[in-house]
């Protein structure tokens, strides 16, 4: 495993910090590495045990601050946070470091490439100071590959010294390519990702930014789902929510709510039909209980629904079928064909989850990441994403933290917790 982190060059610039007030830095060596023992399968008797390197401000910089210019895109799907992420690093650029050039190009990648005339804003403290109270992104956001030549043409067009990307895995493989042609044309332009995904499915981050918000929107549409199915006679409350490769929203939505019987998730496979099947185990709970509540990551059972198309959006993620209808309406035809009256209440609030604003946890976390990607920045490293491994902020190369997805392990602690907090089987199959 490859965790070097790639470099413009000598820092020969001392960090302004030195001279903010008489509080002590606290400055960060490259040496200093944080530990990844927790992987599974990692090498335990290396002679140089394999790490991180910490993120944090260093005492030289590469860039001259006064004369260096920034840039800031968000891509892919809103996420709980954004708007904090781009509060964070226009504040700690403009009053920490004195970088008073900062843009934010609007529309994603598309805001890179000149033929959609999407003017780049102009972003001071004074125009985000108040974005952090509100959902989704000020910069906007769009899905889809974009030619990288021509957005490195516009970057050095525009003088951009600090390009900061936020998205999910396949807008950070694109900031990689960004700074691959940077590398080709012998350019000085620093790289830094900030990942976003709702999903939390990040390789070697404890937690991506909209997570906690997320959870803690989808506890409040499980509270609703059961309040609907205890309200009915043999009722069924049926919730959607996200995880196309991923169950942690799904898992963590489903502990802390505490009333859910059901959870599918897209790492344990389930069948529908069988005496050990879906369809009777909620048979015999609604027997039991007179009331059920399921709950299901979008990408749980697809290979259970037929006739899915094989199309592709444009971020080059196969379309899934909507799993949450199809359940509502499996669910209706096997009750119905045993003469046993439901009432299914389904809710999908993907979308509301998405836009809202991040909380206080979320807030904090969000400042926290921005802050230590305008350091690794200032200090010229580059093709890199700032995250947090065991508690503690580290670089990690873009490269490594996209080669995978992170997943719930049918044999982890928190699957285990589900199991006991639902008292579903452990097999519905």
């Amino acid at each position: 495993m490859q965790t070097t982190i790639k470099s413009l060059g000598e820092c020969r610039f001392d960090s302004p910090l030195c001279h903010h007030g008489a509080i002590e830095v606290p400055f960060k060596e490259d040496s200093t590495r944080i530990l990844f023992d927790h992987v599974e399968g990692a090498e335990r008797n290396l002679a140089e045990p394999l790490g991180f390197e910490v993120a944090g401000p260093r005492k030289k910089l590469f860039f001259d601050a006064p004369k260096t210019t920034a840039a800031i895109v968000t891509c892919g799907g809103l996420c709980p946070g954004l708007n904090d992420i781009i509060r964070g690093l226009v504040n700690q650029l403009h009053y920490r470091y004195g970088v008073t050039k900062v843009y934010g190009f609007k529309y994603g990648y598309e805001g890179l490439i000149q033929r959609y005339g999407h003017m780049p804003m102009i972003l001071k403290p004074e125009s985000v100071s108040q974005i952090h109270n509100f959902g989704g992104s000020i910069l906007g956001t769009s899905r889809g590959h974009q030619d990288v030549s021509e957005m490195v043409d516009l970057l050095e067009e525009m003088k951009i010294d600090m390009f900061f990307v936020v998205g999910g895995d396949g807008t950070l493989r694109g900031a990689s390519a960004i700074a691959e042609e940077v590398q080709k044309r012998g350019l000085n332009k620093a790289v830094v990702g900030i990942p976003k995904t709702i999903d939390n499915d990040i390789m070697y981050l404890d937690k991506s930014f909209g997570f906690e918000t997320a959870f803690a929107i989808a506890v409040q549409a499980v509270k609703c789902a059961f309040i609907e199915a205890s309200g009915a006679m043999n009722g069924i409350g049926l919730l959607k929510l996200m995880g196309r490769d991923s169950g942690f929203i799904a898992s963590y939505a489903a502990l802390a709510g505490s009333n859910v019987d059901f959870v599918l998730i897209p790492e344990v496979p389930f069948s529908l039909e069988g005496q050990r099947g879906l369809l009777e185990a909620v048979r015999y709970r609604l027997a039991k209980k007179k009331s059920v509540v399921i709950v299901v990551a979008e990408g749980a059972g697809q290979e259970l629904i037929k006739n899915c198309p094989d199309e592709f959006d444009a971020s080059g993620n196969k379309r899934m079928g909507d799993i949450g209808l199809f359940l509502k309406d499996r669910l209706a035809a096997f009750f119905k064909e045993r003469k046993i009256p439901t009432s299914i209440r389904y809710i999908d609030p993907s979308y509301m989850i998405r836009s809202v604003p991040a909380n206080a946890q979320d807030n904090v976390y969000c400042s926290q990441l921005a802050q230590h990607a305008v350091h690794a920045a200032m200090a010229g490293k580059t093709d890199l994403l700032v995250g947090r491994w065991h508690g503690a902020f580290v670089h990690l190369p873009i490269r490594l933290a996209t080669m995978g997805r992170r997943k719930v392990d049918p044999k982890s602690e928190l699957w285990h917790s589900v199991l006991e907090s639902t008292g579903q089987p452990a097999r519905l199959c």
